[in-house]
Order: C-alpha cells, then sequence, then structure tokens
C-alpha cells in the first residue's frame, strides 16, 4: 500500500479521507494547511498528495507551484475543491496535478482517482515556450509524454461572459482535447479516464467538433 498525504483546512474533510484511505491499508498523513503540508512532505516522502485548493495560509495551488518549482514534484498530486473554477482546475493541471475532485468527494471518485495516481509516476515539469507543462512516464488522466507538451491554446483560458451551454462544450471540447493528446490518442485510455463508453465518447467528440484524427492510434 503506499503512503498518502491529505492537505485540508477542514477537519471533517481530513477525518473522512484518512478513515476511508486508512481502511484500504494506506498509511495516511493529514495537514491542516501548507506550513504543516511541506514538513509533511519532508517528512513522509508521499506516494500521492490529495491537496485541497482553498486553504488559509498559502491556497493548493500556490503551494503546488511552490514544489513544481523547486523540483518536488516527484509524487501524483490530486487537486480538491467544492468552490474551484475551470480556470483553477486547467491551471492546476497545467502546473502538474494529475486530477481533479470537486466537493462533495464520493468514496468511489476518491478510490479511483487514488488507484490511478498512484499507477503513475510523475516526473518535474518542463517549461516549453513558457508553459509549464507536465511530463511523466505513462500517459494518463494527468501527465505523460516521453517529451514535454505544451497543452492547447484552448486550455489557457474560456470566455465565461458565454451563455452557459457555449461555455460548457468549450470545457468540454478543450477537456477531451487535453485527454486526448496526454494518452497519445487512445480512445481505450480516453474512454477509461473520462468514465464514458467508447461508443459514446466518439460520439460526443464529433458532436463537439473534436479532431478525431488524434484518436488513430487508438488501441
Amino acid at each position: 500500500m503506499a503512503n498518502i498525504l491529505v492537505v485540508d483546512d477542514e477537519l471533517g474533510i481530513r477525518d473522512l479521507l484518512f478513515e476511508i484511505l486508512n481502511d484500504e491499508g494506506h498509511a495516511v498523513e493529514v495537514a491542516e494547511n501548507a506550513a504543516q503540508a511541506r514538513l509533511a512532505r519532508q517528512a513522509a516522502r508521499p506516494d500521492l498528495v490529495l491537496l485541497d485548493i482553498w486553504m488559509p495560509d498559502t491556497d493548493g495551488v500556490t503551494l503546488l507551484k511552490e514544489w513544481a518549482g523547486a523540483g518536488l514534484l516527484n509524487m501524483p498530486v490530486i487537486m480538491m475543491s467544492g468552490h474551484a473554477t475551470i480556470d483553477t482546475a486547467v491551471e492546476a493541471t497545467r502546473i502538474g496535478a494529475q486530477a481533479f475532485l470537486e466537493k462533495p468527494i464520493t468514496m468511489q471518485k476518491l478510490l479511483k482517482a487514488v488507484e490511478q495516481g498512484l499507477a503513475r509516476k510523475p516526473v518535474a515539469p518542463a517549461v516549453v515556450k513558457g508553459v509549464v507543462s507536465p511530463v511523466s512516464k505513462d500517459l494518463p488522466s494527468a501527465l505523460a509524454l516521453p517529451q514535454a507538451v505544451v497543452l492547447p491554446p484552448t486550455h489557457q483560458s474560456f470566455d465565461l461572459e458565454l451563455p452557459l451551454r457555449e461555455a460548457r462544450d468549450a470545457f468540454e471540447r478543450a477537456y477531451f482535447e487535453y485527454h486526448l493528446a496526454q494518452e497519445n490518442g487512445s480512445m481505450t485510455r480516453v474512454a477509461d479516464k473520462t468514465g464514458l463508453e467508447r461508443t459514446h465518447l466518439y460520439r460526443k467528440l464529433k458532436q463537439l467538433g473534436v479532431d478525431l484524427s488524434k484518436a488513430k492510434k487508438a488501441s
């Protein structure tokens, strides 16, 4: 089993995640803020970190950026939040987070994200043309290509002035294009990562106008 660090300023969430992960056989450390998280990361060298975005001293995205900049992002990090915007989630992923869980977090989603995170071995992010882009060894919901990848422009910002339907379509298009790139065009892995059946995934991509040539290497 793995050593997991849970960072969240809410006692109830820390206790809940501790109990769930401990019951699964993992060794769990908890931290209520960024200061404790830094110490716990240094002392325990966790195999995976569950990191809340909104915290009182230093927010999770800033801490993630700090670890990435110092070359300390050598473990999978899963971000958590109940109030994050799309841009915040995308920024965290661009910096190096491997997944994003929206609160309230169900046990099924938590365990699946942890299992997928532990299956990956991230390396320090690379900077390409001014864009921080995560790199890792086995392509995932997060980050992994044998070389650094620059995220498509659609992942950099979203027009929040658009009507809801158009804004949602823009985000979903960016979401699927991102995962197609990260999974090297494998429709099987994208379907698994996004939780969709392959047929449904194909229909969704066509509906959104996503370039299906990116799925040429589908397995």
